[in-house]
């Protein structure tokens, strides 16, 4: 099997290969997507955070050496500290700070299966990557398996796991009052997703997870995605044709009997190639991922 180029997927590079980036330059960028509600981009996975009287709730937290410039930012929206901190999944450019948030007394939420690999050593094969275990402060220390809910800022927030999806433990956030979401990585805006095979990842379950979320939508919903620009239901809805109309080609290549490596020569995403093809993954990449995920 052909080992994708890990230089274009530095935003799941191992906590080792941080220390080598310099994030010196990343200036964390805040915009409000409803009162109270915010987005922040920064390097990494886009986070959510809602301030208000009973603290700083926060969604994500990037890579480890921004946690500083994180935590300033949101100071300037809130003198209140983080007190919940919820992982969208375990991938190191959305929990690299949590070991920063947990000592400064945050309380780590996430799906059961993300302390499971952050509490393990992890491999990818496909990448040749390994992933040490994360130290104990980073863990998430309430977990879940279907959803939870929290009553925070005058928010009823539903965080729930629509099964194996960008990875085998991802949530997504649902603040059902202001209508909005965050998606995580089951929603790469304008680009080809990244589908985690290594981590049980199934772009089937990339797609009912987006019509999920859009069963729940109406046309004044606003999605965080976990790369990219804020979203709305049409923006994903459009990028689900994508992946339906990729997908469908590359299992008619399967179903003729065509090898990964046959499969990548037929370009069966070159429709979608220079609209979707500048981001984390490659059309190649992204042909290879989605064909392991449908032959497994």
């Amino acid at each position: 099997m052909r080992r994708i180029a890990i230089a274009v997927l530095a935003a799941v590079a191992a906590p080792a290969a941080w220390a080598q980036q310099d994030f010196s330059a990343v200036e964390i960028q805040t915009s409000e997507v409803a009162p109270g509600i915010y987005m922040m981009v920064g390097a990494g996975g886009n986070l959510g955070v809602s301030v208000g009287e009973d603290g700083a709730f926060l969604i994500d937290d990037q890579f480890a050496p921004l946690s500083d410039k994180i935590m300033a930012a949101i100071g300037e929206l809130t003198d209140a500290p983080v007190e919940f901190l919820v992982n969208t999944h375990w991938h190191g450019d959305h929990t690299g700070g949590n070991e920063a948030f947990g000592n400064a007394g945050a309380v780590i939420v996430a799906h059961d299966n993300v302390r499971v690999r952050m509490s393990t050593d992890q491999f990818r094969e496909i990448f040749d990557q390994r992933f040490p275990a994360s130290p104990d402060a980073a863990l998430p220390i309430v977990t879940f398996n279907d959803e939870l809910t929290l009553h925070w800022n005058g928010h009823t927030i539903r965080a729930f796991h629509s099964g194996p999806a960008h990875t085998d433990g991802d949530a997504v956030i649902h603040f059902e009052e202001a209508d909005v979401f965050h998606m995580g990585d089951n929603f790469f805006h304008g680009f080809f997703p990244f589908v985690d095979v290594s981590s049980n990842g199934d772009i089937n379950g990339v797609i009912s997870t987006g019509y999920r979320v859009l069963a729940m939508s109406n046309a004044g919903t606003r999605i965080i995605p976990g790369h990219g620009p804020l979203a709305t239901p049409d923006d994903l809805r459009d990028w689900l044709r994508v992946l339906r109309s990729t997908r469908e080609s590359i299992q008619d290549l399967i179903d003729q009997g065509l090898s990964e490596d046959e499969v990548v020569a037929a370009n069966p995403t070159a429709e979608y190639n220079e609209s979707h093809g500048g981001g984390f993954m490659s059309p190649e990449n992204y042909t290879r991922l989605v064909y392991q995920s449908l032959t497994r």
